[in-house]
C-alpha cells in the first residue's frame, strides 16, 4: 500500500511521459541472439526446416509484443498514482460522510447524518453493541440534516469504547418503510493507493473507497 503524502502540491504532480524509451528485457535479448546465431551457423546444404524457423519468428514477435507491453502498463501506473495525488490533494482534510452501518466509538460523540427519503414520518436511530444487543435507541427528526449520539445507553451511562451496529428505521405513520444506514460525519486523514483503488482514511477511524466518500458542506 502506497501512502500518499498530505503535501502533495496539485501543481506539480501531473501525468508526464517517461524520459527515455523502456529498454527491452534480457529474454528478449538473449532470444535474437540465439536466433542470429542460428541463422548464422546453420548448414547451407541442409538449411533449418521452414516451418521451425516460422515458429520461432513467431515466438519473437510474441515477445516482442509482450515486452512492449508490460513497458505500456508500467507507464500508465507511474500516471495513475499521478492521478491518485492530485485527488489526494482535493480530499485530505476534508469534512466527509462516508455510510457505515458500524461505528468505531472512542469516547467522543458520534455525529452523523442519513438519507432520509421525503415522505418520512419519523425516523428511529438503533444502536447495538458487538453481541447484537440494542443500548441506545431515540427518534430522529427527518429534516435535520444532522445528528449526533453522545455514547450513552438507555441509562445515560456512557459505554465503553468498541464498535456498535447503527440502523435507521424509516416509518410513513405508523407502517414500516424500510431502513438506512447512517453516514458517519468525519475528516479524511489519508489516502493510499491499493491496487489501483484509492482508499480514504478518517478520524474516525472508518476506511473506506472514494464512491463512498461525500463532502460535508461543499
Amino acid at each position: 500500500m502506497n501512502i500518499i503524502s498530505p503535501t502533495t502540491n496539485p501543481q506539480t504532480a501531473v501525468p508526464t511521459a517517461p524520459s527515455n524509451p523502456p529498454q527491452i528485457g534480457a529474454e528478449f535479448n538473449n532470444f535474437l541472439q540465439l536466433l542470429t546465431a542460428q541463422l548464422r551457423n546453420q548448414d547451407p546444404l541442409s538449411p533449418a526446416d521452414s516451418t521451425q524457423f516460422v515458429e520461432q519468428l513467431a515466438t519473437f514477435s510474441s515477445l516482442e509484443q509482450q515486452v512492449k507491453s508490460n513497458a505500456s502498463l508500467e507507464t500508465i501506473a507511474t500516471m495513475m498514482g499521478d492521478l491518485h495525488a492530485i485527488v489526494a490533494s482535493e480530499w485530505l482534510g476534508q469534512t466527509v460522510s462516508v455510510e457505515s452501518s458500524w461505528v468505531p466509538f472512542e469516547g467522543e460523540p458520534v455525529e452523523f447524518s442519513a438519507d432520509i427519503p421525503q415522505g418520512i414520518d419519523h425516523a428511529i436511530l438503533t444502536v447495538k453493541n458487538n453481541s447484537g444487543d440494542e443500548v441506545w435507541s431515540s427518534v430522529l427528526d427527518p429534516d435535520a440534516t444532522s445528528y449526533t449520539w453522545q455514547g450513552q445507553n438507555l441509562d445515560s451511562e456512557l459505554l465503553p469504547q468498541g464498535i456498535y451496529q447503527f440502523g435507521v428505521d424509516l416509518y410513513r405513520g405508523d407502517e414500516f418503510a424500510g431502513a438506512v444506514a447512517p453516514r458517519i460525519i468525519t475528516t479524511v486523514t489519508d489516502i493510499a493507493n491499493e491496487n489501483g483503488t484509492l482508499k480514504f482514511g478518517t478520524s474516525s477511524k472508518l476506511t473506506t473507497d472514494l464512491e463512498n466518500v461525500r463532502k460535508v458542506g461543499g
